[in-house]
């Protein structure tokens, strides 16, 4: 019987399997810059020439990217082949708004349901510092700040599903809601009696996670993907509204000068 050689493996090779795992984890997000080459190889334990090695694979990999300013950092790896193109189709076509959030219950709800299932004591104090977070802006009044801080409750929510591949997905689709393509977070706070209302629907999800309880999780998320479905619609409406009020006035105005002018000449 042939057997196949057992041989160890570069300690470089090692090394950049552990970085991509947890870049493949989202340890380490799109955008996050590593740690001085030499802190990372104390924390590592292992030498700057192997370190080195390593990175230099992940970067020709499409995995990292070499600063000319310094530093290396996670590249995007997803985002701009995914949401470049999406970008640029959503903004020709709004009315692509339903299906877009509809691929959000789907895939929010889901991460709802395996964060509820899985979610580990860290996971769960993450989500914690978070939604403090997020009482500690509301009650501020900062809508901006209070809008960046639900972006990551979503993300860290689908971080606690520990499904990388909805992870990734997630992370995609709130890059794209913060080119704000359809309409932006802060502008979503400042439709009235929302930002309460929201406020209590991050609660709803985050209590029912913390429960442990997967269906309920899942409901509280569709429940409020479905409420901000409706409000980009009525807000949609509402600048339709506008709009079209600012083009009778105008032409009401321009009415007005034209019956003036013919007034003074008779």
């Amino acid at each position: 019987m042939a057997l196949k050689k057992i041989r160890s493996e570069k300690l470089s090779d090692t090394v950049a399997k552990q970085l991509e795992s947890y870049i493949l984890e989202g340890v380490l997000p799109p955008g996050e810059y590593l740690p001085a080459e030499r802190d990372l190889a104390l924390q590592l334990d292992v030498s700057r020439p192997s370190l080195r090695e390593a990175l230099q694979k992940l970067e020709a990999q499409g995995l990292l990217e070499t600063q000319k300013g310094g530093g290396t950092l996670v590249k995007n790896f997803l985002g701009p082949s995914l949401t470049t193109p999406l970008t640029a189709i959503f903004q020709n076509h709004p009315d692509t708004v339903d299906d877009f959030m509809e691929f959000r219950s789907i895939s929010e709800g889901n991460a709802a349901y395996f964060a509820a299932e899985r979610a580990t004591d860290a996971d769960r104090a993450i989500l914690t510092a978070c939604i403090e977070a997020m009482d500690a802006a509301h009650e501020k009044g900062d809508l901006e700040l209070e809008a960046s801080i639900d972006a990551d409750f979503h993300m860290n929510i689908a971080e606690a599903a520990h499904n990388v591949v909805l992870l990734h997905v997630i992370r995609s689709m709130v890059e794209v809601l913060k080119q704000g393509v359809f309409l932006s977070r802060k502008q979503l706070y400042t439709h009235q009696g929302s930002r309460d209302l929201l406020l209590a629907q991050h609660h709803t999800i985050y209590d029912a996670i913390m429960a442990g309880n997967p269906d309920q999780a899942h409901d509280a998320a569709c429940d409020h993907l479905a409420y901000v479905q409706k409000a980009i619609r009525d807000l949609e409406r509402e600048d339709h509204r506008i709009e079209v009020s600012k083009r009778r006035l105008e032409r009401y105005m321009d009415k007005q000068r034209k019956d003036a002018k013919v007034s003074k000449k008779a």
